[in-house]
């Protein structure tokens, strides 16, 4: 059984079923990404880091005119995402070990800072944010997609419901968008649905310089 403090690559979703990762989730997912990155127009020569990349669903998203990193604790699933890159020749790409909740770079790093659909995975949501805004660049852009708890309260306590089965199997169905926004100074928040039926939130912020006011979500 796995504790609700499960380290991501600890839990089922990254261990047990990696190997059905991408025929269970791309069709879940991937169209979502696509679109969300798509959308962020990145700049050529912009510095990307994705938290959290797992199998790189999201790789052949980014545009080839940006050098992207992507990191994740799960080497097997690295594996997989370095297998995407080889076939596909994606030399802007690069992958590394690395843990969400203490990135291993320095203070504003990169231009855009992304993660989808790894906040309701690790153990610590709020740490994992903080070392996001801490390597994003004055002005720079996170981007994150994630299922959170519902503000209409009928809507939430059937979900509710559902978080003892879903921390078992490594993700929380209780984390809400004001959990992780509080913990940090971000502005120009954007918060989002891709289809009005979608259980998922885009949720974009910029990062100020020193010397701005931090503008409050819309």
């Amino acid at each position: 059984m796995i504790s609700s403090t499960a380290l991501a690559h600890e839990s089922k979703i990254y261990s047990q079923f990696s190997v059905l990762y991408d025929r269970i989730f791309s069709n879940v997912f991937a169209k979502r990404i696509d679109q969300v990155i798509g959308s962020m127009n990145i700049e050529p020569g912009s510095r990307v880091l994705e938290v959290g990349v797992g199998t790189g669903l999201s790789l052949t998203a980014y545009p080839p005119h940006c050098d992207v990193l992507g990191v994740d604790l799960a080497e097997d699933m690295l594996s997989r995402a370095q297998r995407k890159i080889d076939r596909s020749g994606m030399d802007h790409v690069e992958l590394a070990v690395g843990d969400a909740q203490a990135l291993d770079f320095p203070d504003d790093s990169f231009d855009y800072v992304t993660s989808f659909h790894v906040v309701s995975v690790v153990p610590d949501p709020q740490a994992m944010m903080r070392e996001m805004t801490r390597v994003c660049r004055p002005g720079g852009r996170l981007v994150i997609i994630n299922h959170f708890r519902s503000p209409r309260r009928l809507v939430a306590s059937v979900v509710d419901r559902l978080d003892p089965i879903t921390r078992r199997l490594g993700w929380r169905t209780t984390l809400g968008a004001s959990e992780l926004l509080d913990e940090v100074e971000l502005e120009d928040v954007r918060r989002f649905k891709t289809s009005p039926t979608s259980l998922f939130t885009v949720v974009i912020a910029r990062k100020p310089h020193p010397d701005e006011s931090v503008r409050a979500a819309g």
